[in-house]
């Protein structure tokens, strides 16, 4: 086990992309202020950073993504609105966005892979271990994930990714790790061997696919700035921590909760269904769907 400080202060954030998935609506709206039920997809990372006790945000952007960070600013005209009419409880949720966290900016003018924006935060991280969260991937659990991956990191230390179980059809599409659980009594986290990006079924090593959050050493810098470009030209995050394998290890901490990949269209719905699900806004919505289809008759 490598030594490791007992704390986590920096979370990096890549938000970088076009969203193309999302076309039209990324044409003017960054696919990470798109909202599950009313907040966007950002604000629901960074306030999970927060809670698990971050006190740094990096935000990873391409150029043009300016909104993203604004949206962690102060809003003096809409704040004095909401003062001046009295909507007290509105007014306190928009000063507590930007009193969330201290954010900074790096961006990313070419696109290059999820390991390149990791490593243009290496001046913002130093020399402490740090988290990588992707906005994408939602989970609701008694504990959020990056807790998760926390809770394990704090007993195996080194580099700690977030892996879920998957169904055998979606094994090909996925990073899948090879490996084995620490102990017969700690079967959440495994040490692992080695990382396969999207085998074939009957070739993969497992079914727990690499979601995150990821807890990294700053070892990983020095990984990624010697990993090879794919053949799109990416520089990809899961080559640079299978070379820490050997060097440091590293451990998945299996993810026990609901997990949405909010990356795409279905996806996106099917996060604010189930966010809705627990809210007054479902039955509000349901309800709304019944007067319409009664209207249709």
């Amino acid at each position: 086990m490598t030594e490791m400080s007992d704390s986590l202060e920096t979370a990096v954030i890549p938000v970088a992309g076009f969203g193309t998935r999302f076309l039209p609506v990324t044409r003017a709206v960054p696919k990470p202020l798109l909202p599950v039920v009313d907040t966007p997809l950002v604000h629901r990372t960074v306030q999970e950073a927060v809670e698990a006790g971050f006190r740094r945000i990096v935000l990873v952007m391409s150029p043009g993504m300016e909104p993203i960070a604004d949206y962690f600013s102060p809003k003096p005209a809409l704040e004095a609105a909401l003062e001046q009419s009295g909507k007290d409880d509105l007014l306190a949720r928009q000063h507590a966005i930007s009193r969330l966290a201290h954010v900074t900016v790096v961006v990313q003018h070419e696109a290059r892979g999820l390991g390149h924006a990791v490593l243009l935060a290496r001046d913002e991280v130093g020399d402490r271990p740090f988290a990588v969260f992707l906005p994408d991937e939602i989970l609701w659990g008694e504990k959020s994930a990056i807790q998760q991956a926390i809770d394990v990191w704090r007993r195996v230390g080194g580099n700690v990714i977030g892996v879920v179980e998957v169904p055998d059809q979606a094994v090909p599409a996925l990073g899948i790790v090879a490996g084995e659980p620490v102990s017969p009594l700690d079967k959440r986290a495994w040490r692992v061997t080695g990382m396969v990006e999207k085998p074939p079924l009957d070739e993969a090593p497992s079914n727990l696919a690499i979601v995150g959050p990821y807890i990294l050493t700053p070892a990983i810098f020095d990984s990624i700035e010697s990993t090879a470009p794919g053949a799109v030209g990416e520089i990809q995050i899961t080559d640079a921590i299978a070379a820490r394998i050997s060097a440091e290890g590293v451990h998945a901490c299996i993810l026990h909760g609901t997990r949405i990949d909010a990356g795409t269209p279905a996806g996106m719905l099917a996060a604010n269904i189930f966010e809705a699900r627990n809210s007054s806004l479902y039955e509000r919505a349901m309800q709304i769907l019944e007067d319409g289809e009664k209207a249709r008759q």
